[in-house]
């Protein structure tokens, strides 16, 4: 009659394991060994989990995934300086007390083309991936367009209920980026003043943070946000940032073109 040791022993080599050998189990390593597995097991589902919460977050908030620190020029002073404020201003959250603190904002003000949204999208790419801090990209006329478009109770999109749902959004955002605020506006009109002054008081009160990219100069972006909305502003830490200096963007030139009309499109042509 087999043993039990033989039947065991049987039993791994069908199995293509090793035999038992007869020396003494050490639990307490083999427990060790176990916790280890265990945990690096546990690791690489964290790992995975927060990679998938990375690139949730990268989906939804609407940024350009070229506005990072490595696409950036550093060729000028006030986007060098610009940049040096920015990483401050991340390295920042690594202090919790900061971070629970109050509610911060940082103002991008100056002359088109000098990198104001990129350098504010790789604020908030970092932040993301560092912190899983939640970001919304926004051109603040696309919002005003669907709010006004909101009051058209006639309208058969649903406006209006899409509408409430991206303010909800504009509001429990952790960083809300609003592009072009008052971009080819001199002065907002007076409901709309109410209605952003009032969105940025509630994201005030809830320690949110927000980044303002305008062309206006601050005399000039006060008087378009009126009084109201100004003042709501100031209530935040606030980190002014100046651009100067001529666009980046490359210039449209017909100099020195010749102007071809052979497939120029004629009234009479057949296409």
């Amino acid at each position: 009659m087999q043993s039990i040791k033989n039947k065991i022993d049987q039993l791994a080599k069908t199995l293509g394991r090793k035999p038992v050998d007869d020396q003494p189990v050490d639990y307490q390593s083999l427990r060790s060994v176990y916790q280890q597995q265990a945990n690096n097991d546990i690791k690489k589902i964290q790992q995975q989990a927060k990679k998938e919460r990375i690139h949730n977050i990268h989906g939804r908030s609407d940024l350009n995934p070229k506005w990072t620190f490595d696409n950036l020029i550093e060729d000028s002073e006030d986007v060098i300086e610009a940049i040096s404020i920015a990483k401050s201003f991340i390295a920042a959250h690594d202090d919790v007390d900061w971070r629970q603190s109050g509610s911060h904002m940082m103002i991008f003000y100056g002359d088109y083309g000098r990198g104001k949204s990129h350098i504010a999208g790789a604020i908030a790419h970092e932040l993301i991936d560092q912190y899983e801090i939640s970001v919304l990209y926004r051109q603040l006329s696309t919002l005003l367009e669907m709010r006004f478009s909101s009051f058209d109770y006639n309208a058969q999109d649903n406006i209006g209920e899409k509408f409430r749902e991206v303010n909800q959004e504009l509001l429990n955002v952790d960083l809300l980026i609003l592009d072009e605020v008052c971009v080819n506006e001199t002065i907002l009109k007076k409901n709309t003043q109410s209605w952003l002054g009032n969105l940025l008081r509630q994201r005030l009160v809830n320690n949110k943070n927000c980044i303002l990219i305008t062309n206006h100069n601050l005399s000039e972006l006060e008087n378009a946000l009126g009084h109201y909305c100004f003042e709501s502003i100031k209530e935040y830490d606030t980190y002014r940032v100046q651009f100067s200096g001529p666009s980046r963007r490359k210039a449209l030139s017909l100099e020195n073109e010749e102007t071809d009309y052979s497939n120029a499109y004629h009234p009479n042509q057949v296409r």
